[in-house]
């Protein structure tokens, strides 16, 4: 029986992320976990969780771009990195 090698598919497949992005973690085509890590990297530097709701992630001007609003909820995170990516 042969095996078949699994390709990069799903969160482990590079993407590029556009220039709103790649203000945040660079323009170097990399898999969504590593994007969403960056991301909470840089959120967590900044502070920019809600000290009442941890939940909400305060954005601030690199992030507004991405989120297009003043706050996030962090479950919503995904989708926004989905609008700025290309495969």
């Amino acid at each position: 029986m042969a095996t078949t090698k699994k390709t990069g598919k799903g969160l482990s497949t590079p993407v590029q992320p556009d220039k709103v992005l790649g203000a945040i973690v660079g323009m170097k085509a990399i898999p969504r976990t590593e994007i969403v890590k960056k991301l909470w990297d840089y959120i967590k530097a900044e502070k920019l969780q809600d000290a009442k709701d941890k939940r909400t992630i305060l954005a601030d001007e690199k992030l507004k771009p991405l989120f297009g609003a003043n706050k996030l909820n962090m479950m919503k995170l995904a989708g926004c990195i989905s609008e700025h990516v290309t495969k």
